[in-house]
């Protein structure tokens, strides 16, 4: 399974020779960060996929964050920040709006669509926006953080579970291979 994953990933050299990151060199380039096992890519998926749903463009920044404290896998954690799209944010925020309110034990209210972007009266599009976010703002916080540790938790389960497949199938072929006749 490494060396499928060792194709999408950039190597240890490539980033050691970037001129950008040498200021970052003792830090970004610890031998963890950088070495794929089971341990290292399970901890990586669920740090990305937990760090995905931070919103705005600090996703990246925050995976890369929770990669230097735990020392796990840097370029899968950052490649796993990236199921969350312009096509998947408004379905997995209206899903974290729904456990936010199962959480908080609130009515189930349904998802309202933020208010429209009036040209002619941005002050008013803008109260509007704020009074529609303040309304969300406390299940949608508690939704994502809910959301983004069952995420994570899953994945990290996922990943190990399935490079433990991936081992017996392999030990299995091997083990036909070595009882087959030359």
């Amino acid at each position: 399974m490494r060396k499928q994953l060792r194709r999408f990933l950039p190597d240890h050299q490539a980033v050691h020779g970037n001129r950008w990151l040498a200021p970052f060199a003792n830090t970004l380039l610890h031998p963890r960060l950088w070495h794929l096992n089971r341990h290292s890519a399970a901890g990586a998926v669920a740090t990305g996929l937990f760090c995905g749903l931070i919103p705005g463009p600090f996703q990246m920044l925050g995976a890369a964050l929770c990669c230097l404290v735990f020392r796990v896998n840097l370029p899968l954690a950052l490649v796993t920040t990236l199921y969350t799209n312009p096509f998947t944010i408004i379905p997995l925020y209206i899903v974290a709006v729904g456990i936010g309110q199962f959480v908080l034990g609130g009515g189930h209210v349904a998802f309202a669509p933020p208010p429209e972007y009036d040209m002619r009266n941005p002050v008013g599009w803008m109260h509007a926006m704020s009074t529609w976010a303040y309304g969300l703002g406390q299940p949608l916080v508690v939704g994502l953080v809910v959301l983004a540790t069952l995420l994570a938790v899953a994945g990290y389960f996922a990943t190990k579970a399935a490079w433990r497949l991936y081992l017996i199938r392999a030990w299995r072929q091997r083990r036909a291979a070595r009882k087959r006749p030359l």
